[in-house]
């Protein structure tokens, strides 16, 4: 993020437009205090505003997410050492008050600005934001007193307290705008506003937190910190469109219950009401992090609070959805056919168009340059993979080779890739635990197995037989086990890691697979498969059985379904090719929240997808030459996906698969 060096003295001189803001009532439990001894001499200059005035006599607080626990989607608040409390950072050191739980604050002035002055206490690592309660709205104009609104509270992201945003930041601007951003790129971890967090390293993944830092980072490049409004491309990328419509819609969303004069008012009520995600939220800030989490459920009612006067314009008046999606061009984008993400959060994308992959940073920049990587042999790619340490394995369907390279672009498999041992038309790929990886033969009716170093495992042909025909997606479980999808004989296949086929000849044929295209596995070791021509998924258990009953899991905007992902909370995504849609089923196959499915104008030919350690979703679009990135919605998850897997094999295929990092 840019750091703009502009202090707020005056609403005026800050924003063109009119914002107001409200704010909300203290929890029981306001975050953790902050023990830290070293304090930042620093300067933050602010400003709190809604969507028509500035707020005065707000309490701004600072915090830091936590370091122990995840928040989340369904994870209840805690407090301690241990819990997801968020730490509190502002200390006593100018004179700052406490409220009763002994945390800081700092209060806005009647033109909404705020300054903390060198009193608060971080560490590097930590990711800082800002969190505003209370105040008076203003509605009658700036200066005249009016009835303050407990509802109303407000977010702003702040960043690492190490990296050049921050502490060189010196403004900061608080608003609607401001808060549903914070609220969609930390949807993963927050709980609510006082519980955001993710632990910094977990035994056996030391990346555990690497997807929280991500998400701030994210969020600060999609707003501009000093005046609050949206970024329309990324500072660093002019290549990343930015859905300034709908953020604006919902930050309309939000003025209307902080232009008001409370909960009771009609605004706040209906926000309240088409935003209880379990429970019903009392604050704004609660609201958007409610909102972000099912951003398909009741926008009918939502779609109300948006109006030609409300504050942000322009705004949507007949979303389907209003999640925050941010769409990749560029970058040698052309016809991607498969993404996978690596352990840092970059996403890798084959371009079966381009002949080449893309590489796109956790911060949103292009680590491939204008054009990909080409060369080593890649030609129309189709599957991708990365290996347990950062490697990039794409296989090239004409060329009867797979491709390996360094997150750097090196190519580490020779001039034209790994050849022979059967490879012919291969699709997917994926890896086992030992680090080998298996490649789907798609003309070849067979499967082929390479080591680490591209040596052939599986014989001069492959593992031929077990009703491999036309196999395209390939799994692997926690026993070892590859799962593999036919398109050309409507079955699955399992075979163990030595190449013996544990499915019986014709391999699993029940549960109504049609054109079954690309697998995934959960933590438990269940199969999940796509149904491209039966608009279907079907799940199995490890031991084959059928889960989803004779005719599979249907409905919830399943159309030509390619690709599949299973997020951290273990819920299913698959991109649908032929309705520009992406589903999201819960582990038992129903619709999760709302429609069960997104929709928006940068989805093309949806192809492929996979979901990131900060719960982003990342869409292939094939016909779009573009990667729609899925803000924040799904669970965080293990990445890459060969971490999930166990180093010693289970035997019921169980593993960390589908589970947060």
């Amino acid at each position: 993020m840019r750091n703009r060096c502009l202090f707020f003295s005056s609403v005026a001189s800050v924003l063109g437009v009119a914002f107001a803001l409200g704010l909300s009532g203290c929890s029981a439990n306001f975050g953790d205090v902050s023990t830290a001894s070293t304090q930042t001499a620093m300067h933050i200059r602010g400003v709190v505003h809604g969507g028509q005035q500035p707020i005065s006599g707000s309490h701004v607080y600072m915090y830091a997410a936590s370091t122990a626990a995840y928040g989340g989607n369904g994870i209840a608040p805690t407090s301690g050492a241990t819990g997801n409390a968020s730490t509190s950072l502002l200390t006593a050191a100018t004179g700052n008050p406490a409220d009763t739980n002994g945390n800081f604050y700092v209060t806005t002035d009647t033109f909404g600005d705020f300054d903390i002055n060198g009193a608060f206490a971080c560490t590097s690592g930590q990711q800082v934001y800002l969190y505003s309660t209370g105040g008076d709205p203003q509605l009658a104009g700036t200066g005249v007193a009016g009835t303050p609104n407990p509802a109303a509270s407000l977010l702003a992201v702040v960043g690492d307290c190490s990296s050049s945003a921050f502490p060189g930041v010196t403004s900061v601007a608080m608003n609607e705008i401001t808060t549903m951003v914070a609220a969609y790129t930390l949807a993963g971890f927050a709980t609510d506003p006082l519980h955001i967090g993710a632990p910094s390293a977990v035994t056996g993944h030391a990346l555990s937190g690497t997807g929280l830092a991500n998400a701030f980072t994210t969020a600060l490049n999609v707003v501009d910190q000093a005046s609050g409004t949206p970024h329309a491309t990324f500072p660093d990328n002019n290549q990343v469109t930015v859905p300034v419509e709908s953020m604006n819609t919902v930050a309309d969303f939000l003025a209307a219950c902080i232009n008001s004069t409370g909960a009771s008012s009609s605004g706040c009520s209906t926000l309240f009401a088409n935003t209880n995600n379990g429970t019903a939220p009392t604050d704004t800030a609660t609201a958007a992090i409610h909102l972000a989490q099912n951003p398909t459920s009741n926008l009918s009612a939502l779609l109300n609070l948006a109006t030609n006067a409300s504050p942000f314009q322009p705004f949507s008046t007949r979303a389907k959805t209003l999640a925050l999606t941010l769409n990749y061009s560029g970058g040698g984008l052309n016809q991607p056919d498969a993404v996978a993400i690596d352990g840092a959060g970059n996403a890798w994308v084959t371009n079966s168009g381009g002949s080449s992959v893309t590489g796109i940073s956790s911060n949103g920049t292009y680590l491939s340059g204008a054009n990909g990587y080409a060369g080593g042999g890649i030609n129309n790619p189709e599957g991708i993979a990365i290996d347990g340490a950062g490697n990039i394995w794409a296989s090239s369907f004409p060329s009867n080779s797979v491709t390996k390279l360094s997150n750097d672009g090196a190519f580490l498999s020779g001039a034209n890739g790994y050849t022979g041992g059967g490879l012919n038309g291969p699709g997917g790929i994926a890896f086992d635990g030992a680090g080998n990886a298996w490649v789907t033969n798609t003309e070849g009716v067979s499967m082929t197995e390479l080591s680490s170093t591209g040596t052939v495992l599986s014989g001069a042909n492959g593992y031929i037989g077990g009703g491999v025909n036309g196999p395209f997606g390939v799994a692997i479980d926690g026993s070892g086990n590859a799962w593999v999808a036919n398109l050309g004989e409507n079955s699955v296949v399992e075979l163990s890691n030595t190449g013996v086929f544990l499915s019986g000849a014709n391999g699993y044929t029940d549960g109504n697979l049609f054109d079954p295209f690309t697998v995934a596995i959960d933590s438990s070791g269940n199969v999940w498969v796509v149904n491209l021509g039966g608009n279907t998924v079907t799940k199995y258990s490890n031991t084959g059985a059928v889960l989803s009953g004779a005719k599979g899991y249907i409905g919830s905007g399943l159309s030509e379904p390619s690709g599949i992902a299973i997020d951290g909370a273990g819920n299913v995504w698959v991109a649908n090719s032929g309705h520009n849609t992406v589903s999201e089923l819960s582990s038992s196959g129903t619709i999760v929240s709302g429609t069960g499915f997104y929709t928006d104008s940068s989805l093309s030919e949806p192809y492929a997808i996979a979901v990131d350690g900060s719960g982003n979703v990342w869409v292939a679009n094939a016909q779009g030459n573009s990667v729609t990135e899925i803000v924040g919605v799904a669970a965080p998850v293990i990445t890459p996906l060969v971490a999930g897997l166990p180093v010693v094999p289970t035997k019921d295929g169980s593993s960390n698969l589908g589970t947060r990092p």
